[in-house]
């Protein structure tokens, strides 16, 4: 019973990473129909950030070795910067294109941030001490629950709550709502679709932040290509949750955790190399179940 219980904190811990990339993948997609594959380099930049570029193994902390207060909106601000460049640069002069062709374009800015931190970093990953006393266990009877996890458990819920709010009580929420909804019909009752699209740069740059610190924290390791597996498990939560829904996205991020927690304990040993290709196996007897995803979204259904 304690081994369950353990694994599903674990569970709980990787579907909370894995929800909050999935947020950031689902909310251009909501808005803008990109794919954005660039959400995990986003995620790695947000870890670079932190460190003196050097061609050492192990990582000199910069930032991270300032106050948390400090830290933390000085990285989010590095990362925000890089995904409304991204925006400027790429991404606008394509608004009319077609979502094969944004998707695409993503993969490009995506490897010109990974070639950007090998030029700058160099391509051997790096160990990196962040919030090393986080690994404090908290002893509930006989289950050890560590610090750091119930952390990002709680602030995956903050920030899910506060971007809730967001949508449903402000302003510009509304606006990313209807533009969600219909984009062009937006455009036409007055919403300026270049701002509604950079908040949404802007937000996921804010998620891909949380990520990338909780995730180094709980690693310790930095590499080029490390927030793209993140991406890709956020694009499945994203893919088997229902395209064009934050609640879907969440959803899946969450089944996705489980999931690939679940196989990894309790696969024979022999099996566990295979985890993976087993995960996918899952998502795509959901995905023969509900083609559109656990949650359906009647805006993506009518573009469909």
């Amino acid at each position: 019973m304690i081994g369950l219980l353990q694994n599903l904190v674990d569970a709980a811990n990787l579907g909370s990473l894995y929800a909050l990339a999935a947020l950031g993948v689902g909310l251009l997609f909501g808005i803008l129909r990109l794919v954005n594959f660039a959400h995990g380099d986003f995620i790695s930049i947000g870890a670079y950030a932190l460190i003196v570029p050097s061609f050492e193994v192990t990582a000199q902390l910069f930032i991270g070795d300032w106050n948390w207060t400090l830290m933390i909106p000085t990285v989010t601000l590095i990362v925000v910067i890089v995904a409304l460049v991204s925006d400027a640069l790429v991404f606008q002069p394509l608004r009319r294109a077609s979502a094969p062709t944004l998707m695409i374009a993503s993969f490009a800015v995506s490897y010109v941030i990974q070639n950007g931190i090998l030029m700058v970093y160099g391509a051997r990953p790096k160990a990196a001490n962040l919030w090393s006393g986080l690994d404090t266990p908290i002893l509930l009877g006989d289950l050890r629950v560590p610090l750091l996890q119930v952390i990002t458990i709680v602030v995956t819920l903050g920030l899910m709550g506060a971007l809730t709010l967001f949508l449903k009580r402000t302003r510009y929420g509304v606006m990313m709502r209807a533009a969600a909804e219909d984009f062009r019909m937006a455009q036409y009752l007055g919403v300026n679709g270049n701002f509604v699209i950079g908040l949404a740069f802007a937000i996921s740059g804010i998620l891909a932040t949380a990520v990338s610190l909780l995730y180094l924290s709980q690693t310790g390791t930095l590499s080029p290509t490390m927030g793209v597996p993140l991406a890709l498990f956020a694009f499945v939560a994203v893919v088997i949750g229902g395209m064009g829904s934050l609640l879907g996205a969440v959803v899946g991020g969450f089944l996705v955790g489980f999931v690939v927690i679940m196989l990894q304990a309790y696969l024979p040993e022999s099996l566990r190399a295979f985890r993976d290709a087993f995960a996918f196996m899952f998502v795509i007897l959901v995905l023969l179940v509900r083609p559109t995803g656990i949650v359906r979204t009647r805006a993506f259904i009518e573009r469909v």
